[in-house]
């Protein structure tokens, strides 16, 4: 049987962190910033950690940790 690869679309979206919880981008930040209040725009910076159900799809399925 073949090792399964990893996606790497999902590679270069999620990172585990030392933990195993999976970090990710903010969403909200691609496009449409005017529609945006400046506190979400504050609150979307940097990083976040996934919620768990979430995350156990992630590990499970497309990073295989």
């Amino acid at each position: 049987m073949p090792k399964m690869k990893t996606k790497s679309s999902a590679k270069k979206r999620f990172k585990l962190t030392g933990s195993g919880l999976v970090k990710m981008a903010q969403a909200g930040k691609r496009h449409g910033m005017r529609k945006r209040s400046n506190k979400m725009l504050r609150n979307a910076r940097g990083t976040t950690i996934m919620h768990p159900s979430d995350q156990h799809k992630v590990k499970t399925y497309f990073l295989h940790a």
